[in-house]
């Protein structure tokens, strides 16, 4: 006769897919209650699995926290790529889009993009995660050098120039969490937002 197995029927995982599940769980968690309720013993519990189980991943919350992170910056990365891959694109088109995926990815994640934005200034983040930050930047980066070269923008130091661009859409992600901007009123008045970014408030 076949052993039955302990673990509840209904567990919300399949097996081998259990580090999957507890940043998925994880991320239930942050977005309801906050990075301080992360517990990995909470987790097992929603998932169905002994408390140990999660060590098989995570040493630690902190471990679990740094994945949560890295999770959440892989996902943004997938979205800019995909974002600015259209080389027909003007360069304000470009900006735009990529504009979009940024604040689309920011209204969705509140929580998680907060907690990424923690992690990439601790002094122990692993070189993982650093590399992954560095990448998110490097899509903006790689964007403006492109549109130098082709003469769309002035000429300077490309990575000052993404400081000024990316300093603009996340003050916008700032506002929407703060609830002092509705998320809908700034998604609809992106275009603007990105063209006078681009031009500037001076008269012509």
């Amino acid at each position: 006769m076949p052993r039955m197995s302990s673990a509840p029927a209904n567990r919300p995982y399949h097996h081998g897919d259990l580090r999957a599940a507890l940043l998925k769980s994880a991320e239930r968690t942050l977005r309801a209650k906050g990075a301080g309720a992360l517990s990995l013993r909470e987790l097992a519990r929603d998932i169905g699995v002994s408390h140990a189980a999660p060590g098989r991943h995570f040493k630690d919350k902190q471990a679990l926290v740094d994945a949560l992170a890295l999770d959440g910056y892989e996902r943004l990365n997938q979205a800019l790529d995909a974002a600015t891959a259209d080389s027909a694109l003007t360069f304000e088109g470009r900006m735009a889009a990529l504009a979009r995926a940024y604040l689309g990815f920011a209204v969705e994640n509140p929580e998680l993009l907060e907690l990424m934005f923690a992690r990439k200034h601790d002094p122990d983040s692993s070189a993982q995660l650093a590399a992954a930050v560095d990448e998110s930047l490097g899509s903006f980066t790689r964007m403006i050098a492109d549109a130098q070269e082709r003469g769309e923008i002035v000429a300077g130091d490309p990575e000052r120039i993404t400081t000024v661009a990316a300093a603009s859409l996340h003050g916008l992600a700032a506002l929407i969490a703060s609830c002092a901007l509705d998320a809908d009123e700034a998604m609809s008045g992106l275009d603007e937002h990105v063209h006078l970014l681009l031009h500037g408030l001076k008269p012509r």
